[in-house]
């Protein structure tokens, strides 16, 4: 194809869609509503489901308890109401076989979508009910309105048909047409993948990938067609990563740090236990990149109750070793003194010298430390988003470690590893999840892996109840209490309106998962006030909530520590780090309504010790998602079997919807599916950036304006 037409079909995919045949000024606003500006967006604006029609059964050969799809015309439509507040729509479907009726409750707007001689499809469990084949709230299409306009009809019929998401004033037909006439206008656009990459990992070229999503010949030429636009979400995203790591290291000078000083070996010596294979391999691995003359950029990724954190403080004591300091960062104060009272004793067994600093910390007491960590004398400070305070100043920053970083901004996470010359970084996540899945939320980041518990851990025997049988759990934390053990009472979502639509529950789990306590502190001081005279009259009943003042958490936490409280109730401010070996049964209320992360790591706060455990997640008797999501926490204590269930009963917006900011969207990609393309992406752009570091080579060309425009479109979502 000559070159003036390749790059005018180029240039055609950034033009407003109001210059495509059909687009009057009226339904380029409409397009806009789906965030529809170009033809480029137009072609990427892929279908949310297909019809194969070589797959569509006849009414007659349907079979009764089979889900099939069916194909015919809208015989009649009946809109009856049995009863006040209850509506049925019943639609009989004609093909050349026979009838089926389509019935759906309490919807009665379909009555009016549907007309009588409209050519539809429709998907379901096929029944027998008064001598008709019925379904029973199938889903359904209108591949062809009764009263069509003969200029909107189908630009493209073939066996497969597109459903593309749409809006009011765009229906299905036409933008079908639209998206074809932007297919032909574009038809020979440059592929920005350099050919030998294409045909090295035997991906199509990028127009024919388009076509092949938007007007599939068949369903195996939509999933080449998906797998080659999945590629490029993905390289170009592990592209992204890296040159922004590249662009946060510019400048400093990497340290290489001594990984066989005396007081590692001396705090190894001291350790009252071996670690385990994974973390040996962990540590190994950290300590290998920071002895390396480059910044350290890794992820400790373990499951919860791994043993993450002695890891990071040996890490932490071998940047001592070579005469540097330390921030460890933690997105709550809780968390932050637990590290406190666990790492502390570590290092003062070694002579180093450690602060804890929270926004809680008395005025006079901050001075001191600030004074001390600005000449070096102090080597440790472990702490919450107070570290990254202007006047936080280190005299040689060394090494960052941030826990649970998906809780931080990237802003907060570079602004305290700018207190340092180069310091490497460590970050920490007890959120167990795959390695693909790690790769699209870290991709900047190395990974360390730790999947097993110590072998003297005892993990949580965990049992699903009904709300009618929560005296079952109220007998077990009975009986721990009078076996000198204590026990936590959760309650995440304490005054949350049970009758919330499901999107809005999915932005509630998210915001929970991210560290937000979503929870009304009132409701929980009433359960808690009820508890302790209703139900546990004997016993010392405390409360924990994640808008009480840091220095009352505190004081709290720490009368639980000492046993000076039997029941602790709290909301999800217990969620990560907290460790109080002694308490060994836990009681989940609304169990339901969380997510199956946020319940595991929960449940991770008991069995810490020498006692085994038990968890009890409550729950009305319910069905569906939220039973199975607990069922497999029964069934399974592994962290990672647990996220890859989530992923698959989950939504890919709803996987990918916590990722950081600034991270570009991704419409394409399966978790699961494409782990091994996401492995062979990250390979990829290795290669490609160390050949051509800066993308300046000619063949690189329009793969560079490819990332440029996705980093400015993630800038601009991050901005907003």
């Amino acid at each position: 194809m000559p070159q003036p037409i390749r790059l005018q079909h180029t240039q055609a995919l950034d033009e407003p869609v109001e210059s495509l045949r059909f687009v009057s000024s009226g339904r380029a606003l409409a397009l806009e509503r789906l965030g529809i500006g170009n033809k480029r967006d137009l072609l990427e604006h892929y279908p949310r489901r297909y019809l194969d029609l070589s797959t569509v059964s006849s009414i007659q050969a349907a079979k009764i308890g089979e889900t099939v799809t069916i194909v015919g015309r809208v015989g009649e439509v009946k809109l009856k109401k049995p009863k006040p507040r209850m509506t049925i729509v019943e639609c009989s479907v004609i093909d050349s076989t026979g009838v089926i009726i389509g019935v759906w409750f309490k919807q009665p707007w379909i009555a009016n979508r549907l007309k009588k001689g409209d050519r539809v499809s429709m998907s379901g469990k096929v029944e027998m009910n008064f001598g008709f084949k019925r379904m029973n709230s199938p889903f359904y299409e209108v591949l062809e309105a009764a009263d069509r306009d003969p200029d909107s009809d189908d630009a493209y019929q073939g066996r497969v048909i597109a459903f593309h998401p749409l809006c009011e004033g765009i229906n299905a037909a036409w933008m079908r047409r639209f998206v074809h006439e932007a297919l032909e206008d574009c038809r020979y656009a440059i592929d920005p993948l350099p050919a030998q990459l294409r045909v090295s990992r035997g991906l199509v070229d990028r127009n024919a990938a388009w076509r092949g999503m938007h007007e599939p010949a068949d369903m195996r030429e939509q999933e080449e067609a998906r797998r080659r636009l999945a590629y490029d979400e993905l390289i170009l995203l592990q592209l992204h990563f890296l040159l922004g790591r590249r662009q946060l290291e510019a400048g400093l000078e990497p340290q290489s740090q001594v990984i066989d000083g005396p007081l590692l070996s001396m705090a190894r010596e001291q350790l009252p236990f071996t670690l385990t294979d994974e973390q040996e391999k962990a540590l190994e691995q950290i300590l290998a990149d920071m002895a390396a003359p480059r910044i350290m950029e890794r992820l400790l990724l373990g499951d919860v109750g791994t043993g993450k954190t002695v890891v990071a403080a040996l890490a932490m004591i071998a940047a001592v070793d070579s005469g540097q300091q330390c921030a460890m960062m933690a997105p709550t104060a809780v968390l932050a003194g637990q590290y406190g009272n666990k790492i502390g004793p570590m290092l003062e067994s070694v002579g180093i010298e450690w602060a804890l600093l929270t926004s809680a910390t008395p005025a006079a007491t901050r001075d001191r430390i600030l004074e001390r960590l600005a000449s070096g004398q102090l080597k440790v400070l472990m702490g919450t988003h107070a570290l990254i305070q202007d006047d936080v100043l280190f005299s040689n920053l060394g090494l960052v470690v941030v826990d649970e970083q998906h809780r931080f901004g990237v802003d907060q996470r570079t602004k305290l590893r700018r207190k340092g010359k180069g310091s490497d970084y460590l970050a920490m996540t007890a959120t167990p999840i795959p390695r693909s899945l790690a790769l699209l939320l870290y991709g900047d980041l190395d990974c360390s892996t730790i999947h097993r518990r110590p072998g003297n851990s005892t993990p949580c025997k965990t049992v699903v109840l009904s709300s009618s049988e929560r005296a079952v759990a109220y007998d077990a934390i009975r009986e721990a209490v009078k076996q000198g053990r204590q026990a936590y009472i959760i309650c995440p979502l304490v005054g949350v309106k049970s009758e919330q639509e499901e999107d809005e529950q999915g932005l509630l789990e998210a915001r929970i998962e991210q560290g937000e306590d979503c929870s009304d502190p009132k409701a929980a001081q009433t359960e808690a006030r009820f508890l302790a005279s209703k139900v546990f009259p004997n016993m010392r009943v405390g409360l924990l909530t994640g808008r009480m003042s840091a220095a009352d958490k505190d004081a709290t936490m720490e009368q639980f520590r000492d046993g000076a409280i039997d029941v602790l109730v709290a909301t999800t401010v217990v969620e990560v780090g907290v460790d109080v070996p002694n308490a060994t049964v836990m009681m989940i209320e609304d169990a339901d309504r969380c997510g199956i992360s946020q319940l595991h790591q929960l449940r991770g706060r008991g069995g810490r010790g020498k006692y085994p455990g038990s968890v009890y997640l409550l729950a009305p008797s319910s069905q569906g998602k939220s039973k199975a999501r607990l069922e497999a926490l029964e069934r399974t204590q592994d962290g990672f079997k647990l996220a890859e269930y989530d992923l698959e009963s989950r939504k890919e917006g709803d996987i990918l919807g916590s990722r950081q900011h600034g991270v570009p969207q991704l419409k394409l990609v399966n978790v699961l599916k494409d782990s091994q393309l996401a492995m062979e992406a990250r390979q990829d752009a290795e290669e490609l950036l160390e050949r051509d570091p800066l993308l300046e080579s000619p063949i690189n060309g329009m793969l560079a304006i490819e990332l440029e425009r996705l980093r400015k479109r993630a800038s601009d979502a991050a901005g907003e």
